[in-house]
């Protein structure tokens, strides 16, 4: 049997088991948020009665919150919030660069909004600093995950080359990419961007 004829099957074959176990995962997750006791009524999180009341036995106030931090975290505080300075410069510029650019290459443009997600304020056991806490760790994720996509699929447009060496945190248009080394292969997926306008 030709084993590099064989090995696209065997990945696809891959591929598909790990999507089947990505589903299976939301599935778990899903029934464990139903033991949570909320649902959601127009975009708003609403708990159980009894499960807000325990919410709030649980909330630490803010002076007993910021009495027990170690000297050592408040200190390091403002460097923590300096870098909300390069999380907006970034959101402007990655957001203007694909309004400019995609168009051009014809790369459909990354929906900002659904890369965003701030629902941590409606938990009753979080005091005011946490909530603000919570907003900024939303923000800087969510733009780091909006900012990678918007560079993944101009990668996927302009260089769709599997590195040589194992690359962590691979997007998820890296595994259409050519394989290093074959220029074929590379040929037929950059064909102005074959990849960025077939799968984007």
């Amino acid at each position: 049997m030709d084993q590099h004829n064989d090995s696209p099957s065997r990945i696809e074959g891959l591929k598909q088991k790990i999507k089947f176990l990505e589903g299976e995962l939301l599935s778990e997750m899903a029934k464990r948020r139903a033991g949570l006791s909320y649902g959601m009524e127009r975009g708003r999180v609403l708990f159980e009665e009894e499960i807000l009341r325990r919410h709030r036995v649980l909330k630490v106030g803010i002076v007993r919150y910021i009495a027990h931090a170690q000297p050592l975290v408040v200190l390091t505080a403002p460097f923590i919030y300096m870098m909300i300075v390069p999380l907006v410069v970034l959101d402007l510029f990655i957001t203007l660069y694909q309004a400019v650019c995609f168009p051009v290459y014809k790369i459909t443009k990354v929906k900002r909004s659904e890369y965003f997600a701030f629902d941590r304020h409606h938990l009753a056991y979080l005091n005011i600093l946490q909530k603000i806490n919570c907003a900024y760790c939303s923000y800087g994720n969510g733009l780091l995950a909006y900012a990678r996509e918007i560079a993944a699929r101009t990668e996927a447009y302009w260089c769709p080359i599997k590195h040589a060496r194992r690359v962590i945190g691979e997007h998820e248009h890296y595994a259409q990419f050519a394989d290093f080394g074959d220029a074929e292969g590379f040929q037929h997926v950059a064909g102005d961007g074959a990849v960025g306008k077939r799968d984007l």
